[in-house]
Parts: C-alpha cells; sequence; structure tokens
C-alpha cells in the first residue's frame, strides 16, 4: 500500500466530513487507506463517520489521549510506505497526495514534507516552513523581531522567512498539519513522543528525522486550506502555557544541558511575558468599551446635572449629587451588559433596549426613596437621552478604529457570489436566505466561459476578482461539487490582498457552509440547524432567567414548602439553577437529536406537562425549541410544572 493517512479528531465534526470529502477525492488514484482517531468527541463526530464514510478506519477513544498518542496508535495499524499526518480543518487539492508522493519517490533522502498552506481568507500561512527553535531563534521570536524583520536570515529563522514560499526547500521542522512521513524512517527513529500532549510533537518528529539522517522537505508546488491560523491562538492564555512549557520539553530533551537551560529560562520569560500580554489583550478587549461607557455616561449626566442647576437655580447636595451620578451611569451600563449592548456586532438596538431598561430601574427605585435625598426626574430622562447618545457614539468611534463592527439594522446585509452551477447556487441561495439577509446576489459560472449556458450566469469565472472589488462582495461560496479544490485554493490565494471578502466552501449533501480563518471564529459555520438558542444573547437571557426564577422560588420557598410534592428535592434543584450546576428547561431526554446545541442538565424539559407524548413529538418539540427560544417558553414550562420540580 502506497498511503495511510491519519486524521486525529477532537469536536470538529463539520470540518472534519469536508477534509474526508477532499481527500476521498485525493486518493482517487492511490492505493490508500484512511484513518480517524476520535479523541472522546461529544459533536456526533463518531455516528457521522460511521454513516457517511463507512470506508475509513475508525478509531474512537473513550477519552482525549492527545494528539501523539492519538497519532501513534494509528501509525501502528497503518500499512503504507508514507503515512501522512492531516489535520481535519484542512481541504487539501485534488493532485495534491500524487505530487507529493511523486516528490518523496524521487528524493530518497526524504523523511518528511509540507506544503504550502493558506487559511481561510487565503493568506499563506507562515508555519508552513519553518526552523529549529534554537535559543537565537527562539529569543527572536518571543520578543517580536523575527515579525519585524521576517526576512532576515539572523532574525527570521523560526518561520524561514527569507526563503520564496513559492520554491521547493530543505527545511528543519515540519507543520503538524500536514506531516508526509515515509514509513521506513519512523521504524527508524520511533514515533511520535507522547511526552508531547498537544504541540511541539511535530517540531520533536522533525528533529529527529534530520539526526536520524534525513531530510525535511517544504513542497510548494501544491496548497492546501488550514482553518486554524497562528494568529487566532496567541491571546490563548491556555495556548501560551501550553506551547511554550512543550517548547522546554524540546529543550531538555534535545539540547545540552548549558543550551538547554539558557533556552528553559528564555521560554520561562516568555511564559510571564505572554500571558500577562494575552490576560491584558482580553481584558482590554472585554472591558474598554465598557470602561469608555461608564466615564462618558458619568460626564455626560455631570454636564446635565450642571446646567439643570443652573437655569432652574436648583441645588442639589453635593454628595448626593455624585451618588446619584455614579448609581445611574453603572445602572445603564449593566443594562448594556445584560442586553447585549457589548455583543459584537454592536447593535443599535441594544442600546434603546438598555437606554429603556435602565431608565424604567432608576425611576422604580426613585420613586422608593425619600423626598429630602431624591433627585430630579428631568434630569433621568436627559440623562437617558444622554446616554444613549454617548454609547452610540462610542461605537462609532471603535468601528472607524477597527475594534469593533457597528451593526444598525436588526439584519446585517451581505452581497454573495455563488461558484457553481444553477442547481447547486439555488440550494446555497436557499440556505443563505435562512441565515442570512441578502443584499444582491451574483451566480458565476464555474466552467470555462465559451461552455454552454452562459446567459443564466451573471458573470464568467475569470471576472470574479473585478465583481468582488468593485461591487463590495462581502463572501464568495464555492460549490465543491462544481468547482475543484485546487482552483478554489488558487482564487482564494489571489484574493489574499482583498482582506474584507470571506471564502466559504459548500459541500455536496450537505446542509452546511464553511469558511473564515479558523475553527474558533465565531461565523465560521453557516448552518440549517436550529441553533438560535445558543446565541449568546439567548445564552445569557437563559442564565438571566434561572437566576431570577430560583431567587424569587428560594424567597418563597417556605410558602409553598407544602405546595410542592417533594419539598426538599425541590429545595435541592432550586440551589443548583442558582447556583449554575442546572438550568430550568432543556431537552427531552430520551430523544435525541445530535445537531441541537448543548444545554447544562436541565430540571425540567419541553415535554413535562405534555400528555400524552410520543418520541416523535418529543424530537420536534426539541427543535422547536432550540430553534424558537424564548425565556416566555421557561416561564410558561416552568409554571406548569411548579408542584413536580424536584
Amino acid at each position: 500500500m502506497k498511503l495511510s493517512i491519519i486524521i486525529v479528531n477532537y469536536n470538529v465534526k463539520h470540518f472534519l466530513e469536508q477534509c474526508l470529502i477532499s481527500v476521498f477525492k485525493a486518493t482517487k488514484t492511490i492505493d490508500a487507506e484512511i484513518f480517524v482517531v476520535d479523541n472522546n468527541s461529544v459533536d456526533g463526530s463518531v455516528s457521522m463517520i460511521q454513516e457517511k464514510f463507512q470506508e475509513v478506519k475508525l478509531i474512537a477513544n473513550t477519552e482525549n489521549v492527545g494528539f501523539s498518542s492519538a497519532n501513534n496508535q494509528a501509525i501502528r495499524l497503518a500499512n503504507g510506505q508514507y503515512i501522512l499526518l492531516l489535520n481535519p480543518d484542512t481541504v487539501v487539492e485534488e493532485d495534491t497526495f500524487t505530487k507529493c508522493l511523486d516528490f518523496m519517490d524521487s528524493q530518497p533522502d526524504s523523511g518528511g514534507l509540507g506544503v504550502k498552506m493558506i487559511d481561510g481568507k487565503g493568506k499563506f500561512l507562515p508555519e508552513s516552513k519553518r526552523g529549529l527553535p534554537t535559543p537565537s531563534a527562539a529569543f527572536y521570536k518571543i520578543f517580536g523581531l523575527s515579525s519585524l524583520f521576517p526576512k532576515s536570515k539572523l532574525m527570521g529563522k523560526y518561520h524561514l522567512g527569507y526563503l520564496s514560499k513559492e520554491e521547493n526547500h530543505s527545511i528543519e521542522v515540519l507543520s503538524g498539519a500536514f506531516m508526509l512521513l515515509r514509513k521506513k524512517a519512523l521504524d527508524k527513529i520511533g514515533l511520535l513522543d507522547e511526552a508531547f500532549f498537544m504541540y511541539g510533537e511535530d517540531i520533536d518528529l522533525s528533529y529527529r528525522l534530520i539526526l536520524g539522517g534525513y531530510k525535511n522537505y517544504y513542497f510548494s508546488k501544491t496548497s492546501i486550506i488550514h482553518y486554524k491560523g497562528e494568529s487566532t491562538k496567541k491571546t490563548s492564555v491556555n495556548y501560551v502555557f501550553v506551547f511554550y512549557n512543550a517548547m522546554i520539553i524540546f529543550a531538555k530533551k534535545h539540547f545540552s544541558k548549558k543550551n538547554a537551560k539558557l533556552f528553559s529560562f528564555l521560554i520561562n520569560i516568555a511564559i510571564y511575558i505572554r500571558a500577562f500580554i494575552a490576560i491584558s489583550i482580553q481584558l482590554i478587549k472585554k472591558l474598554s468599551l465598557s470602561i469608555v461607557d461608564l466615564s462618558s455616561t458619568i460626564g455626560v449626566i455631570y454636564l446635565i446635572a450642571k446646567y439643570y442647576q443652573l437655569y432652574t437655580n436648583i441645588i442639589f447636595p453635593t454628595k448626593i449629587l455624585y451618588i446619584a451620578i455614579s448609581v445611574y451611569a453603572i445602572t445603564w451600563t449593566l443594562s448594556n451588559f445584560v442586553l447585549g449592548g457589548y455583543d459584537k456586532p454592536y447593535k443599535t438596538g441594544a442600546l434603546i433596549k438598555s437606554a429603556l431598561a435602565g431608565t424604567i430601574i432608576i425611576l422604580s427605585a426613585y420613586a422608593l426613596l425619600p423626598k429630602e435625598i431624591q433627585f430630579s426626574r428631568s434630569i433621568i430622562l436627559f440623562s437617558s437621552l444622554g446616554f444613549l447618545l454617548v454609547s452610540f457614539l462610542n461605537r462609532v468611534i471603535f468601528h472607524l478604529l477597527g475594534w469593533g463592527k457597528l451593526k444598525t439594522s436588526l439584519k446585517e446585509k451581505k452581497s454573495f457570489a455563488i461558484v457553481g452551477s444553477k442547481q447547486e447556487g439555488n440550494r446555497i441561495q436557499n440556505l443563505l436566505e435562512q441565515v442570512a439577509q441578502i443584499e444582491k446576489l451574483y451566480f458565476v459560472n464555474p466552467e470555462p466561459s465559451n461552455s454552454k449556458n452562459n446567459s443564466s450566469f451573471d458573470i464568467e469565472l475569470n471576472q470574479l476578482y473585478d465583481l468582488v472589488r468593485i461591487k463590495k462582495i462581502n463572501e464568495v461560496v464555492f460549490c465543491a461539487k462544481d468547482i475543484s479544490a485546487q482552483d478554489t485554493i488558487e482564487i482564494m490565494s489571489r484574493f489574499s490582498s482583498i482582506q474584507k471578502v470571506d471564502f466559504k466552501i459548500s459541500q455536496p449533501n450537505t446542509l452546511f457552509l464553511i469558511g473564515s480563518n479558523s475553527i474558533h471564529s465565531s461565523g465560521d459555520l453557516y448552518m440549517m440547524d436550529m441553533n438560535t438558542i445558543n446565541k449568546v444573547e439567548n445564552i445569557r437571557l437563559k442564565r438571566i432567567f434561572d437566576i431570577g426564577t430560583s431567587s424569587m422560588l428560594l424567597i418563597f420557598f417556605p410558602f409553598l414548602f407544602f405546595y410542592y410534592k417533594r419539598p426538599l428535592s425541590a429545595l435541592k434543584s432550586i440551589l443548583k439553577v442558582f447556583i449554575g450546576l442546572s438550568t430550568w428547561v432543556g431537552y427531552h431526554e430520551n430523544s435525541s437529536y445530535e445537531k441541537l446545541p448543548k444545554l447544562k442538565n436541565n430540571i425540567l424539559s419541553v415535554s413535562d406537562g405534555i400528555v400524552p407524548i410520543n418520541p416523535e413529538t418529543c424530537a420536534k418539540l426539541n427543535v422547536v425549541y432550540a430553534k424558537d427560544y424564548s425565556i416566555f417558553a421557561d416561564l410558561r414550562i416552568v409554571i406548569r410544572n411548579l408542584r413536580h420540580i424536584g
């Protein structure tokens, strides 16, 4: 057998499906076997493989054993002359494997091979070719000098920026996203080191290949899409610790004691610097707008109060003035937080709701205060308008600075270009109409310009670049049934200079589109799945409902003690919801639908109180609940089943 392909999967079902479709296309003329090692995914990956890819040799682990260990499981069973370690978040060209195998056959000294990788926007990923993380290379990388001088032979060694990405090169380190390995070389140097749980194992294996007398190559004549770009991980604190600790393991294993100590010293410094930066960036991103809102609201209320006193000759005690201003500003800012004023993209509707809710809360509290410390209602009303104005202006400023996106309509309108046959194009149009607001939609002929039925398309494929640039297209959707992965990747690479366009790929007979820069980016998946309950605002509303309802039930528990059928169990349930271990309402437990968003353990289900009921009805209730979530639905279910809680 020529090739054994090994894919380790962990909770990226839709990316895995797309990857496998591209892999099967690329192995049509190759004697190959395909392994998928699943590290105990909970997203239905295993059942998807069993249903759609029965040719795959599936290893379903009952725990997450890590990347190295999972790969080794399959390598031990592999029969291929070559072993390919491939990430599930990749798409390969139809001739990628053929080209790579031909090159490896022509280079008897080759131990491993990596290829040119681009992200979901068509941008070249520098980790496609890397040098060893020696103390000097690590120093320049850690302190950002390699980014400032990427073409320098001295400072750019980490990503070998001085080597052309369009030519083949002998390199030191391969990327774990695509590692084509000679089986004889693995038999000689050993398998992946399982001391590396995640990250670092590719560096270690690459270096051991070199120590074993083999060469590693960067092969530029084929490309793959790799959705998980490095830029998506740098601000993760967990990534910082896991990645840099992997570097310490590598140094202790391969460097001299003196160099290992120096390297470990540098890495430990880097860990704390990077962790501090990561935490700081996360805090700044999360709190910057709320701090600006709070301070600007305080300033506006202060000015309104000063002018009010000036024109009415009513003087408020300074202490009461400052306390009132602070309380009002905090109330409106918290209302903004609760009602989605800080969710991205920023929505003007959320600001209006926040202003109204905050004003109602303030006026309600105002009415309960003694007359001698009451503030002016006029100031409250004018201040609510001031809060609304400065909040909107703050978001406009953040939008202009590129720190967030302001959404002025309920549903953002986008322009799309669909590259595919009219049949596939119409299918994608139907999908897009359910998940996006379409401003303009263009059908692009995937065939050569002299093909038949050109009149049924808006433009030809060779006009796509100009269409995107002139008509300001937001997203280009490629129908994999009608356009090859090779052409798709080539077009995406050509568009990498246009930063505002996004790409998505639709595989035939699937109900999702995959795209974006990273598997961790929001908005990377357009799905027919009914998942509105999983929106940020609905998650927050559901939690607010749980806290509010459980708080009220705790307060009135002494009065309801004899109303409950099992009062102590009811109290236990109320407390579990209050502290966040459970949610009040969830899916019917005997009806599974794997595409439904995950919820916490539920006290009540959507079917409670409905008699008679059957599994089919329960499944439909689950879908309707997930699709059209409302806290009023939760309230009805809780009221209907109040006596049976617990």
